[in-house]
């Protein structure tokens, strides 16, 4: 023990200290409390299993993949789409509550069908600038700029203006000229040449009826019998031979039609009504003989009997029926020269007895 007052160190049960006489437990401070001494770190397990040691390479594993090149003929990135200059305005943002939307009218009638752009403004061969007027006795007017002309059988022309030039000749020589006068044109064709801007000419059909214009350069047309009235000089009118004897004994045409083809703008007559029916591949009509007015080069053109004993005696449309086979475009009339002379003939002045 130690004296509560010098420190010195006392012996054990004494009542004084030997060093300063002080008696024990006089100035005694509560001996300072024991801190434990930490434990000591505990010995190595001698007989823990030593770590794995770690394994060698492998000297015959497979070497990793090697990296791809770049493939240098990958198509490029797609390039961005440029700004369509043509595309609707974005709606218009209002401050106030937007107008309500409009509600379709179940009641409105049907858009119209589709029609092909008219080649009057332009857009066909050389932009021939054209104007189809007259309703039963049709006539087309047909501006053209310096340089620019058309053709048409002697006689075809109505009224010109003053820079207008006309040249007659056989075009084609003397073979063509001879097939065009088979298929009901003239031997001579004229020749209209402007040498103004902006020259009028007037073409007129030759029977009442209807004026087709047409351009020629995706397909060629086979037509009846002096159908043709002008055209561009790029295109040619010639005799057409039906392949068919059946088609041409009883088809209504003859042997002998017109071939218009070759690049440009045609316009030829029709007689009574026109119709125009586009075909499909493999679509049929079956026509009156005469009734067919022109079609399309792709077009299958034959004839096919009247089917019952009844029909062919009562029906009055004859032993055959014209049958037109897509694709490709047909011109149908609604009236011939021939029923149309034959109506006629019972009211033809008679020559007297006398």
């Amino acid at each position: 023990m130690f004296c509560g007052k010098c420190g010195k160190q006392m012996l054990e049960n004494a009542r004084f200290c030997g060093a300063c006489g002080a008696p024990a437990g006089a100035g005694t401070t509560p001996p300072a409390q024991q801190v434990p001494p930490p434990p000591s770190p505990q010995p190595m397990n001698t007989f823990a299993p030593p770590p794995p040691a770690q394994q060698p390479a492998n000297a015959f594993a497979p070497p990793p993949p090697a990296q791809q090149p770049a493939n240098t003929f990958a198509p490029p990135p797609p390039s961005p789409q440029p700004m369509n200059a043509f595309a609707p305005p974005p709606p218009a943002v209002y401050a106030s509550q937007p107008p309500p939307a409009q509600r379709p009218n179940a009641f409105a009638p049907p858009p119209p069908p589709y029609q092909p752009q008219s080649m009057s403004t332009g857009g066909g061969y050389d932009s021939l600038r054209h104007e189809i007027f007259g309703s039963n006795l049709p006539a087309v007017s047909i501006r053209l700029n310096q340089g620019e002309s058309i053709y048409t059988q002697s006689g075809g022309m109505s009224w010109m203006d003053a820079y207008i030039t006309m040249e007659t000749n056989m075009s084609g020589g003397l073979l063509k000229g001879l097939g065009r006068m088979m298929s009901g044109e003239s031997l001579f064709m004229a020749t209209y040449t402007s040498n103004a801007p902006n020259q009028e000419i007037v073409i007129a059909s030759s029977f009442p009826g209807y004026i087709v214009g047409t351009d020629v350069t995706r397909c060629p047309i086979i037509a009846q019998k002096s159908a043709f009235l002008c055209a561009q000089p790029s295109v040619q009118l010639s005799a057409y031979v039906v392949k068919r004897v059946g088609a041409g004994f009883f088809g209504g045409e003859g042997f002998i039609m017109q071939r218009i083809s070759g690049a440009g703008m045609v316009f030829f007559e029709i007689d009574g009504s026109m119709v125009e029916r586009v075909l499909s591949p493999g679509e049929t009509i079956k026509v009156d003989t005469g009734n067919v007015a022109a079609f399309e080069e792709s077009v299958q053109y034959s004839v096919e009997t009247v089917k019952g004993f009844k029909n062919i005696l009562f029906g009055g449309e004859g032993l055959f029926l014209t049958t037109l086979t897509g694709p490709g475009r047909v011109w149908l009339q609604t009236m011939t020269m021939p029923s149309f002379a034959k109506r006629l003939i019972p009211f033809l002045p008679k020559p007297s007895s006398n």
